[in-house]
């Protein structure tokens, strides 16, 4: 997927010999977190983030107070998957982008990273979601998928969605066909079923069963 044409540049990076005051005017003027600095030789040096902007004295040079830069970035040639995770990481909305000599290029806008995630088949597809959990030595979405495939279902995406030394929990969207029989053969190989909807109508399913047995054998 083509980043390029989401890439802006009407922000250029604010000197780091500029006052804090440039800076806190820049940030009651935009809506971003960070605003991109550079050096004297316009060499991207990082971002500074409006919390501290507002904390410092505005007469102040920015590079009186170099240490609070955040050194994030992603290149134009990072895939959009990872520039979604540094934007995750680094709590911003703003993400410059250089290329492979460093020189800065400009910056990605969150909403617009994340549009394409929403336009994935993840999302735009017709199908179910179901989050299954296993061992965090036990799974692998190899077998995941074959469990998948093995039902006629066709997996539009997959990610790890929580996970801790024990346990990992994996949340999948499923096209093709209704979460029932693979509900059940998921639990053949092992999986604990986590999604609320499906494990419910499982649970109701042996309730009735139950009470059934218990009729027939009290009769």
């Amino acid at each position: 997927m083509n980043l390029s044409e989401y890439l802006i540049n009407d922000i250029k990076p604010l000197p780091i010999t500029s006052k804090i005051g440039e800076l806190q005017l820049l940030f009651n003027q935009l809506t971003y977190s960070h605003i991109p600095i550079e050096d004297e030789n316009h060499t991207y040096l990082g971002s500074f983030s409006e919390n501290d902007a507002h904390c410092f004295e505005s007469n102040k040079l920015i590079g009186d107070y170099k240490s609070a830069l955040e050194d994030f970035f992603v290149r134009d040639s990072t895939m959009w998957l990872d520039v979604l995770e540094i934007f995750a990481k680094n709590s911003t909305n703003i993400m410059p982008v250089l290329n492979d000599k460093n020189d800065y290029l400009g910056y990605y806008e969150l909403n617009d990273i994340i549009s394409l995630f929403s336009e994935s088949p993840f999302f735009s597809e017709a199908g179910g979601i179901l989050v299954v959990e296993k061992g965090i030595n036990d799974y692998s979405f190899s077998e995941i998928s074959q469990i998948v495939e093995s039902n006629d279902g066709k997996l539009l995406g997959a990610f790890v969605s929580k996970s801790n030394s024990d346990l990992a929990q994996v949340t999948l969207k499923i096209g093709n066909i209704g979460l029932s029989s693979l509900i059940h053969t998921f639990r053949r190989y092992s999986y604990n079923i986590i999604s609320g909807h499906e494990e419910d109508g499982y649970i109701e399913s042996l309730k009735e069963r139950s009470d059934y047995l218990n009729k027939y054998l009290n009769m």
